[in-house]
């Protein structure tokens, strides 16, 4: 049996927190069951939904587990002759600034970091 083929078009649809899509590595997720249950908050999924997430997801480090949990939200495939489309945003940004996004996805993976160096080094 192959998967669903989704465009972009199709995937950018699913942008609301009653329906949220997300594509990472070329695989499509319906992550709308997982929203209340994201241990970042509701508020990284919705910003990276209805696109691809690939970068950001990879950029915190995501545990295998979470990876595999992945699996259980899996859709379908993005046809990949479909062009990214541009998303609105719950964030507005104007030009010469940058997006505003969470801190905690880049702040929690840094003191964890320095947490474990300081042990390992230190004490």
């Amino acid at each position: 049996m192959s998967a669903k083929i989704y465009t972009y078009e199709e995937i950018a649809k699913h942008n609301k927190r009653e329906d949220l899509w997300m594509v990472i590595d070329a695989k499509v997720y319906d992550i709308t069951p997982f929203v209340d249950e994201h241990p970042g908050g509701e508020e990284v999924l919705i910003d990276e939904g209805a696109k691809d997430a690939t970068g950001p997801f990879e950029d915190v480090g995501h545990s295998p587990d979470a990876r595999d949990l992945l699996e259980k939200y899996y859709i379908g495939d993005v046809d990949p002759a479909s062009v990214p489309v541009q998303t609105t945003s719950t964030t507005t940004t104007t030009s010469g600034q940058a997006p505003q996004g969470n801190a905690l996805r880049i702040l929690l993976p840094l003191v964890v970091l320095l947490a474990w160096a300081y042990y390992r080094f230190l004490a």
